[in-house]
């Protein structure tokens, strides 16, 4: 993976952990023959460099569903 599209990257999606989860999701996503959002470089660049060029030229966002969020914390507090 190429650190400085890490850091750009990161400029766009500010949580690691988030990042990490939207570049592991897209790259299943590539692999699964789904188009890229920018053109590659080469017929050689990784999946990863792909997924993090899309993320960090705003091609590619993330969305957090609070909803969800409160429902499983919701449940996770009753099985406490």
């Amino acid at each position: 993976m190429n650190v400085e599209l890490i850091e750009k990257a990161k400029t766009q999606i500010t949580s690691i952990p988030v990042l990490v989860n939207v570049v592991s999701r897209r790259v299943r996503q590539l692999n699964k023959g789904e188009r890229p959002l920018v053109k590659p470089l080469s017929l050689n660049e990784d999946k990863e460099d792909i997924a993090l060029r899309e993320i960090a030229e705003g091609k590619l966002l993330a969305q957090i569903d609070f909803g969800e969020v409160f429902k499983t914390e919701e449940a996770h507090s009753r099985w406490s």
